[in-house]
């Protein structure tokens, strides 16, 4: 039994193989004043806007005269070279990996939806693969990787 004058017993904190020191004594820090510098949605950093785009007319070797009536082949295949099966997307846009935990059930069933309707992909991100999502996704990369959330080297 420990005397009421004598303070508590201090454990050092363990060295963790995924953070450094710096980030164990950010996570101590956050906790125990509730202040976040970081939180999911939100950037610090100031994102570029659509009016940054620019868009070059030389690059377009010819313009369609007329979009309903001349064919614009958008598809791509990839792995053409060396995979069993090559995978087909419809439009060359894809949509990236965003973890089950930034995103709820429903928005990863909606993104599956929507990547199925427009005939690309999606990616699962690093928090595994949920139901919902593999359940409306024809096309689903499966992001593995040695993280936070992935699998431990």
């Amino acid at each position: 039994m420990r005397d009421q004058d004598e303070p508590p017993a201090r454990t050092s904190p363990r060295q963790s193989w995924t953070f450094s020191n710096a980030v164990n004594a950010e996570i101590r820090r956050a906790a125990a004043t509730g202040i976040y510098d970081i939180r999911g949605g939100g950037s610090k950093r100031q994102l570029p806007h659509f009016d940054d785009l620019l868009f070059l007319g030389a690059s377009i070797s010819r313009y369609p005269l007329e979009g309903y009536r001349e064919k614009c082949a958008t598809d791509v295949w990839l792995g053409t070279r060396f995979a069993k099966k090559p995978v087909h997307l419809e439009i060359p846009v894809t949509i990236a990996g965003m973890s089950f935990g930034a995103l709820s059930g429903p928005a990863k069933e909606a993104l599956g939806r929507g990547a199925t309707a427009a005939g690309t992909s999606t990616t699962t991100g690093d928090g595994g693969m949920t139901e919902e999502e593999r359940g409306h996704s024809r096309t689903l990369v499966y992001q593995y990787l040695p993280s936070r959330y992935g699998m431990n080297p």
